[in-house]
């Protein structure tokens, strides 16, 4: 069962900057702005399947944290945490186009991670979970897209990620895993822009902007 949002808003209280004391925005209803240490859920707009993580290492490639979409609304692995890169931002600012940013798994702490090793299905560019809370790297970076002529990431856009190392989108597509995660489809990146690169911020709790001192 996915955590309540309530029980969200708990979290989001005890993992708050304590400098930043404004209460949670309800869940997403349409046109709520992304901020950072807002905790999402990210749709993929052909399939409205889940970017979905779990404790479960992929069996080739790079052997790390593997990351699907999911089918399934109610599902915790499936909540990310949208984090600034160092230096770059702070809880509650909003997220402009063309920012780069990091997802934080939020059961695991790892963080969304691509590279160069070949994806299990398509032999596209993997696309796992690494590190940890202190452990992240350039690998983890991602450039917000948003499609159309929104300057700010809100939750009834559509956006593409496109991963900063290797220049490829976030992209899944209908093909399904038969065994460690049967019926999950696979989450890549590919190096070109394409109708399956596009994805919504879904399901979450969003801080609101922190206003400025």
């Amino acid at each position: 069962m996915a955590f309540s949002f309530f029980a969200l808003a708990v979290f989001l209280f005890l993992t708050l900057d304590p400098d930043y004391s404004t209460s949670p925005v309800s869940a997403a209803s349409e046109g709520v702005q992304i901020t950072y240490g807002s905790v999402i859920k990210i749709m993929h707009e052909r399939t409205k399947f889940r970017l979905h993580s779990h404790d479960v290492p992929y069996g080739s490639g790079s052997g790390q944290q593997s990351v699907t979409g999911f089918p399934n609304v109610d599902d915790s692995n499936s909540y990310w945490i949208v984090r600034p890169v160092p230096d770059s931002g702070k809880q509650g600012d909003a997220i402009k186009s063309g920012a780069i940013f990091r997802l934080q798994h939020m059961r695991t702490r790892k963080w969304l991670h691509s590279h160069l090793h070949a994806s299990p299905i398509s032999g596209n560019l993997e696309v796992s979970c690494f590190g940890g809370d202190g452990e992240s790297d350039t690998g983890d970076y991602w450039r917000l897209e948003i499609e159309g002529s929104g300057k700010t990431w809100r939750q009834d856009q559509r956006i593409r990620l496109h991963h900063v190392d290797t220049g490829g989108y976030l992209h899944s597509h209908g093909k399904k895993y038969a065994r460690i995660a049967g019926g999950q489809q696979e989450v890549c990146g590919v190096r070109e822009k394409r109708p399956d690169n596009v994805w919504l911020a879904a399901e979450g709790v969003y801080l609101p902007i922190a206003e400025s001192k």
